[in-house]
């Protein structure tokens, strides 16, 4: 759901007093992970690579993000949530440091540009049994519960509450992109549990965390990644894991060196209708959580983001011929035909008992169901024309159909 980092954006960093607005007290990354530590009766964290990231972050979101009583508490949910499954990663390897020893081969990544389907094909893609991908609730949960088989059903249900309050929230969410506890979503939730995640600036305005982030770079977020998947691999092994985040874009060469033998499916769709619906995801984000959004500074964001994402991939596809090119026509038009040549294309011997699955899932219409939206490109600054111009050398590229402006269909289009 998150966007990519922030290229030639200016930082319009709020006025003095502006986090504060009278709501309490900021941010303390040192009183949370003392708190992490006495909740865990531990005296110490193993490994402290994670603390300067988190304290960029709460740095950040003190004195940028302009947060609510309710986003700042939104972010210490967060950073509790992830010191504690850190400190439970470290527990469980020193019970079993053979997790760490786990191979996770031949991953298939799928990336490319936001809002082009790409949730809806990952969601079909599931459906095979011998696959594996992160699923929500096991991004907050990723052990094995105490409690047994009811423990993991508790756990899922508080994921599943916690999504209905964000509905709550911001009704308009489910509409962009929906959310439940059992299917699978994108890695930077994975990499947000090391506060080294593009996800954070989907959410919050966090500018000078953005800019400290492409300047470090993901290469350990994306070890912390491996390690993730290492501990959901023990619990169930034996499947082929197919990753997804428009995200990965941004991190090429680190998931590379990561992964050497990694296979990689990029999704093209027009960037001009991607911006209109990323930044108006962003909004909807960021509005529960925040006195003040800026609807032209989101729109900036997203086209400088997106310019650099387009620019990525045209140079991975001119460095590398093993990437699978895919588009959103196709996966709109044949789901099921995408979905056979993407695990083709992985060497993944899909059954007939997958397949069938797959017709199945597609064959309720409400996985399919998609009613068109209409943005309005000029509420966040952005100019179709111009747009057009700068995508250009992308959009040539990879021949792709435009959609902008819209034209009125009957077609049901998945979800992203």
């Amino acid at each position: 759901m998150a966007k990519g980092g922030l290229v030639g954006t200016q930082d319009r960093t709020p006025g003095p007093g502006a986090t504060g607005r009278g709501s309490g007290r900021p941010l303390d990354a040192g009183e949370m992970l003392t708190a992490a530590l006495k909740r865990s009766k531990r005296q110490g964290f193993a490994d402290r690579s994670f603390a300067q990231p988190l304290q960029r972050l709460v740095d950040s979101c003190n004195r940028e993000s302009d947060l609510n009583s309710l986003g700042r508490n939104a972010v210490r949910f967060e950073i509790r949530r992830s010191l504690h499954n850190l400190l439970e990663f470290e527990r469980r390897e020193r019970a079993d440091p053979s997790v760490l020893a786990r191979r996770i081969e031949r991953p298939i990544f799928i990336t490319g540009m936001p809002r082009s389907g790409s949730t809806f094909l990952h969601r079909l893609l599931v459906r095979d049994p011998s696959v594996a991908a992160p699923l929500s609730w096991r991004l907050v949960h990723p052990h094995p519960s105490s409690a047994g088989w009811l423990g993991e059903s508790l756990n899922r249900a508080r994921v599943q509450a916690q999504f209905y309050l964000m509905r709550l929230l911001a009704p308009d969410l489910n509409s962009l992109h929906e959310v439940a506890a059992g299917e699978p979503e994108e890695c930077t939730d994975i990499t947000a549990q090391v506060f080294q995640s593009l996800r954070y600036d989907s959410t919050y305005r966090v500018p000078s965390y953005q800019r400290w982030l492409q300047h470090h770079g993901h290469a350990e977020a994306y070890r912390f990644h491996k390690r993730f998947l290492q501990h959901l691999d023990a619990q169930m092994p034996g499947r082929r894991w197919i990753l997804k985040s428009p995200d990965h874009v941004f991190a090429l060469d680190e998931i590379r060196a990561i992964y050497p033998d990694a296979h990689w499916v990029f999704i093209h769709r027009d960037p001009v209708a991607v911006l209109a619906s990323v930044a108006r995801l962003t909004e909807v984000l960021r509005r529960p959580f925040a006195h003040h959004v800026d609807l032209a500074e989101i729109g900036q964001q997203v086209c400088a983001s997106w310019l650099d994402g387009a620019q990525r991939m045209m140079h991975a596809a001119g460095s590398s011929s093993s990437i699978l090119h895919l588009h959103y026509r196709e996966i709109v038009a044949d789901p099921q035909e995408v979905a056979d040549r993407l695990l083709r294309h992985g060497a993944h011997a899909s059954s007939r008992d997958a397949a069938r699955r797959m017709r199945k899932w597609l064959g309720n219409r409400s996985n399919r169901r998609h009613r068109p939206h209409r943005y309005d490109l000029a509420r966040f600054g952005l100019d179709p024309g111009t747009l057009r111009a700068q995508f250009k050398p992308y959009t040539d590229a990879f021949g792709i159909d435009l959609e902008w402006p819209p034209i009125a269909s009957t077609a049901q289009r998945p979800r992203n």
